[in-house]
């Protein structure tokens, strides 16, 4: 289950991690706006991606309860979710604006973050949309219609990057905005891809294509019971992200492009991990629904072995060779060598090597632990432990002038902490007593 879902990610990674690297090597300046402006728009997006997707846990625990039309039912209160999210991130653009603006970063990054934002925040209601979609295959462990979808698209903004960057086959030279817009048109196939074929779904036809439509306020009622307590835990985990991301452009550009870097090389090597997190979201949400917590529990477990093993093999490799992956986004215009770059990068890539271990427990089990409908636990835990230790910690440093390695050894003590409430909640078990479903109508629709 977890392969179809590691390609799938990873072709979204890879998308991402090409998107920055053309970027780097188009401008230095792009480079130190592209990751703020984009964990930005991300940062709204993410709580009305988490929230419509939820329905695809709900997906997950009808499949396993034998319940067809409520995987159905589950997938349609999703899109409508979805779908009006359009209007709520119309009116949070101009947030994004003043935040950019009280950052303090330079105003030739804050002109370049200002464009690939504003771009970003126009098609973001395609991310819950594709979620909310996406869910009704990836529940009932359908994974190669998303899987195809997905990397379709992700191939398409690639070579969309490639011209609309660097100008290339006649399209004029856009830089970063065309990065944006590469973005935005590629996030548009996944979506349509797996429409299509919902409309097309035995279940969706003998419902009718226009009465499937319908909204179900009960079942609206308990996705946005859970669902909201999954939108809110990404919201403050991302929130406290992009702040962190924000505060390092404060301390130089060597220091903003190094971060900015290894967070590039984060992405693409953690993305097997998020697959896997959705594997085991899956697994645990299907058996929760068979009413076998025990199978749950060991699904939780065994997919963090198997996350182990392959964060053994990257981490050994960011200790090995930092130069290599760094050299990748040496930019054409940058006002600094390599050398200083290395400089700070290398020690960075030990962080990230150590840091990963414990990662992987909070990727892996905050996954498992949605499936299982223990939504509210996982929001207040990253709430907390965000906001209330990790960025108050990252302000210290900077006021009192401390460097970017300083802030990512916080970063590291951070994640590693963390990692010991998750399996700690996962381990002691109480989510086995979590009702995600309602299961009179489970047997009235059945």
């Amino acid at each position: 289950m977890a392969l179809p879902l590691i390609v799938s990610m990873a072709g979204f990674t890879v998308m991402q991690f090409c998107d920055r690297l053309f970027l780097a090597r188009y401008d230095s300046v792009a480079i130190q706006a592209a990751i703020p402006a984009g964990v930005l728009a991300f940062t709204l997006i993410c709580f009305f991606q988490a929230m419509a997707g939820y329905a695809g846990t709900f997906v997950a625990q009808y499949h396993g309860a034998g319940d067809k039309r409520g995987c159905v039912r589950a997938t349609v209160q999703g899109v409508w979710l979805a779908l009006v999210t359009a209007p709520f991130l119309a009116a949070l653009t101009p947030l994004g604006y003043w935040l950019m603006h009280i950052s303090g970063h330079a105003p030739a990054v804050l002109a370049q973050e200002r464009s690939y934002y504003g771009w970003l925040m126009l098609g973001g209601w395609l991310v819950p949309l594709g979620a909310a979609i996406g869910g009704y295959f990836t529940g009932q462990s359908r994974m190669r219609l998303n899987t195809i979808a997905n990397v379709a698209g992700s191939a398409v903004n690639i070579l969309l990057d490639y011209v609309m960057i660097f100008g290339k086959w006649g399209c004029p030279e856009m830089g970063i905005k065309g990065a944006a817009i590469a973005t935005v048109i590629s996030s548009a196939i996944a979506p349509l891809a797996q429409l299509i074929a919902f409309l097309r779904e035995p279940d969706v036809r003998a419902a009718g294509r226009i009465k499937v439509w319908r909204l179900d306020p009960p079942l609206m009622r308990r996705i946005l019971r859970f669902g909201l307590p999954a939108g809110l835990h990404l919201l403050a985990d991302i929130s406290a992200f992009a702040v962190f991301v924000m505060l390092t452009g404060r301390l130089g550009a060597v220091a903003l492009a190094a971060s900015n870097i290894g967070f590039s090389i984060n992405s693409l090597a953690f993305s097997p991990l998020l697959g896997l997190s959705m594997a085991a979201s899956v697994l645990t949400g299907q058996y929760q629904g068979k009413r076998d917590a025990d199978t749950a529990m060991r699904a939780g477990w065994t997919t963090l072995k198997l996350a182990w093993v392959y964060m053994l093999v990257i981490g050994t490799t960011f200790a090995l060779f930092p130069e290599a992956y760094f050299t990748l986004f040496r930019a054409r215009t940058a006002n600094f060598s390599v050398a200083e770059l290395l400089a700070v990068g290398k020690p960075m890539m030990l962080l990230m090597a150590a840091w990963g271990v414990f990662d992987t427990v909070n990727i892996v089990l905050s996954g498992a632990l949605r499936g299982v409908g223990d939504t509210r636990f996982v929001m207040l835990y990253m709430l907390l432990m965000g906001w209330l230790f990790w960025i108050p910690g990252e302000l210290w440093i900077l006021l009192r002038g401390g460097g970017i390695l300083e802030a990512w050894r916080w970063l590291a003590l951070y994640v590693a902490i963390l990692s010991g409430g998750f399996a700690l909640r996962w381990w002691r078990g109480q989510w086995r007593h979590i009702k995600l479903l309602e299961r009179d109508r489970v047997v009235e629709t059945g």
